[in-house]
């Protein structure tokens, strides 16, 4: 084990990584997934056809590829907020088209009566959207937004392959140091993954508990 003894710093300083990697692009897809959820049920024809065209495009565009525009493409044409923005980025716009997805989804089980009933008594889309529609929209879709954050906790792996010292890019530099121990640093970083996935899982099924609670 003394791989673990004499770089457990090291492996510490690459799950943080990979949790602020994971926080960033997270909150990027969260926010933007929603708006374009709202966007593709909205009544203006425009809005709901930009957003068919962004989930088309970022659903069925390959993650590495985005990382790679972002990463290389960006500070050719003068946008280059850093190679850790750029790559959150990446991840953000490609996580946003499965939480839009999710969302929408969410909005289908809503019952139309509830939106009936809002613009009945004369609130706006907008307000009906934030107020009635959305809160129980985010109730029905806490699982399936819990998958895609899970999802999106193995993506960040990909960001060792452009020098980002998360998780997985220490993994590579101690299987190059302790060669003889691979097994046992790929089942010591796995488990670090299963602690992150545990963590989102739980937070899930707490927001579950109290959405019940809050609906009787």
């Amino acid at each position: 084990m003394d791989w673990l003894t004499d770089n457990w710093l090291s492996i510490l300083r690459g799950f943080g990584e990979t949790l602020k990697l994971l926080g960033l692009s997270g909150a990027i897809a969260l926010v933007l997934g929603t708006l374009v959820a709202l966007a593709r049920v909205s009544p203006v024809p425009i809005l709901r056809g930009v957003a068919i065209g962004f989930v088309t495009i970022f659903r069925n565009t390959p993650l590495l590829v985005l990382i790679l525009i972002t990463y290389y493409g960006l500070p050719e044409v003068g946008i280059d907020f850093g190679f850790f923005i750029n790559i959150s980025l990446a991840m953000g716009f490609y996580t946003a088209s499965f939480v839009t997805e999710a969302i929408r989804s969410g909005f289908n089980g809503v019952p139309l009566g509830q939106a009936e009933a809002a613009r009945a008594i004369g609130m706006p889309f907008t307000q009906s959207m934030s107020q009635v529609v959305l809160p129980q929209a985010f109730r029905l879709v806490v699982p399936p937004l819990a998958s895609v954050f899970i999802a999106l906790t193995k993506n960040t792996s990909l960001a060792a392959t452009f020098g980002v010292a998360e998780a997985t890019y220490r993994m590579r530099g101690l299987f190059n140091d302790y060669a003889s121990q691979m097994i046992f640093i790929f089942l010591g970083i796995a488990l670090g993954y299963i602690l992150i996935v545990a963590v989102i899982s739980w937070i899930a099924t707490a927001f579950e508990r109290r959405f019940a609670v809050n609906a009787r």
